[in-house]
């Protein structure tokens, strides 16, 4: 059986992943679960898979999980210490699966200490990528992608290296707002951003995905899983998330990935390799979908993209500015304090305004997240 850690187990990532293992209860154990602060969930799961560890981030929370663990053979934990000690533990696979740049210790955790780490907090390697791979390097660590787009290049790649790769092609929705105008976009509500046409995700995930950020994020992840540069990895709309990416060879030979819009098939591509387990999602039905349609991504309303692909062909702290900065202006828009088209025009603020030395560490890198948070905080008071 695979020993399986989940980093985040009560959010969208960590509820497919429970549901999957659950089906399957031969291949897996639990060994370790972790939340936020979610204690009635945590220790409900904890207890329904004999987990070994549940750890809940809040500190302050601690004595209500050990009440709740009271009668069990789950052993509690909380804070930074308990994070690290659920990600380095006793686990085979880690689905690293926390939110935004509190995941990014605990992650950097499980890639020093050597483990097959399914890589869900795109953050991780948005704001400290050149440090989580040559700490994978250095401990032996496998990152396995799980965003759709990434698992989907993984697959294409079948364990070939980029060397006779031509370009990667991330494909994108386009959003909600795909059609919008530049108008139409300054009117539209937090309830329209987060409604999106295909994948069902978390509230900050599909603001990313109406202002397409989701997906320059996702372009410095594939730089840093994959190792191409920027001017090799394209973006490409294609609005029914069908195709989830291609990788076109030198030779000229393109390969795709297809599947439904299911974070499940992604989910369980990682914790099943480098084999394959059954699951229960809806089939993909080429005959009822008929026509996939293509287009090329709209910078000038979709300034995120350009913003993204900046702050990755400059490098250094440019990504942790991008990434922090971007959590702050979507959290404002989603309490009401700004306009949408206000998101990526505070980002591009904050990344004109911060000229920061590269983080050499995974410290500096928290350091010039915070301050980073605080150029935006600025910003957006100065807008009201």
């Amino acid at each position: 059986m695979k020993k399986v850690a989940i980093l985040g187990a009560t959010g969208s990532v960590g509820r497919s992943t429970l549901d999957l293992i659950a089906a399957a209860p031969d291949r897996f154990q639990i060994t370790a679960l972790t939340a936020a602060s979610n204690v009635e969930q945590l220790a409900a799961d904890a207890r329904r898979f004999g987990a070994d560890l549940a750890v809940i981030a809040d500190e302050s929370l601690l004595p209500e999980l050990t009440a709740a663990l009271a009668g069990s053979d789950v052993r509690g934990a909380a804070g930074s210490e308990g994070l690290a000690e659920a990600a380095a533990g006793d686990a085979d696979l880690v689905m690293a699966a926390i939110v935004g740049c509190a995941g990014l210790e605990p992650v950097m955790a499980a890639v020093q200490a050597g483990k097959t780490v399914a890589l869900a907090n795109k953050e991780a390697l948005v704001t400290a990528g050149d440090l989580m791979i040559q700490a994978s390097r250095r401990s032996g660590a496998t990152l396995l992608p799980v965003d759709s787009e990434h698992n989907a290049i993984f697959q294409c790649l079948a364990g070939q290296d980029c060397q006779q790769v031509a370009r990667l092609v991330l494909t994108a929705s386009g959003g909600p707002f795909r059609s919008f105008s530049t108008a139409e976009m300054a009117q539209v509500s937090p309830e329209q951003a987060v409604a999106h046409p295909n994948w069902s995700m978390g509230a900050k995930i599909s603001v990313d995905s109406a202002t397409m950020m989701n997906k320059g994020l996702e372009l410095i992840e594939a730089h840093h899983l994959f190792g191409l540069p920027s001017e090799r990895i394209d973006i490409m709309v294609h609005p029914q998330s069908v195709v989830h990416s291609l990788v076109e060879y030198e030779d000229g030979s393109v390969l795709a990935q297809l599947g439904p819009s299911d974070m499940r098939v992604p989910i369980a591509h990682t914790l099943a390799w480098p084999e394959r387990m059954s699951t229960n999602v809806e089939r993909l039905d080429l005959l009822q979908v008929a026509t996939l349609t293509f287009e090329a991504p709209d910078e000038q309303r979709f300034p995120a993209l350009r913003l993204a692909r900046r702050a990755l062909e400059e490098g250094g702290a440019a990504p942790v500015v991008l990434n922090a900065a971007n959590e702050v202006a979507v959290a404002a828009f989603l309490k009401g304090r700004i306009h949408f088209p206000d998101i990526a025009a505070l980002v591009g603020r904050a990344l004109d305004d911060m000229a920061e030395p590269a983080p050499m560490t995974i410290e500096d890198v928290l350091q010039l997240d915070a301050r980073a948070r605080d150029v935006a905080q600025q910003a957006i008071l100065e807008r009201a």
